[in-house]
């Protein structure tokens, strides 16, 4: 769905667009999706990576769960808050991004979901910057 300018923080804009295309949700008898935050509107891919993460609970190294332009879910067994700062690297393997090495990913984003299923915790992070580095 096209961004028109709304977000779950600030609240949906009522703008000539967004009207068009209520419009025809209501013409076509398709429900109309619910607006989502910008880390949950861009498409998750289920990649399992290496992960080192540093947060003020500690450093850990853990494996994706998925990955998306805007963030990444991995699991942990420690708990951090959601609000949290979290630097993160991920390794990217020289095969899959067509390169003569692994290609390293430098991150700093925060926690915006967490959650706890039989021990594990699932920590959902928004990336706010990034660097790529090779290696």
């Amino acid at each position: 769905m096209a961004n028109h300018g709304g977000s779950a923080e600030n609240g949906a804009s009522n703008t000539p667009e967004l009207k068009a295309e209520l419009a025809q949700s209501a013409q076509l008898g398709t429900p109309r999706r619910a607006r989502y935050s910008d880390v949950q509107s861009a498409a998750r891919f289920p990649i399992k990576l290496p992960i080192w993460v540093k947060s003020a609970t500690g450093a850990r190294v853990s494996e994706t769960q998925n990955i998306s332009a805007n963030g990444v879910l991995f699991e942990i067994d420690s708990a951090m808050p959601v609000g949290s700062n979290v630097d993160f690297t991920i390794s990217l393997p020289a095969e899959v991004v067509g390169a003569a090495t692994d290609v390293r990913v430098d991150c700093r984003g925060r926690v915006v979901r967490s959650s706890e299923d039989a021990g594990r915790r699932g920590v959902g992070v928004v990336i706010d910057e990034y660097r790529f580095e090779r290696r």
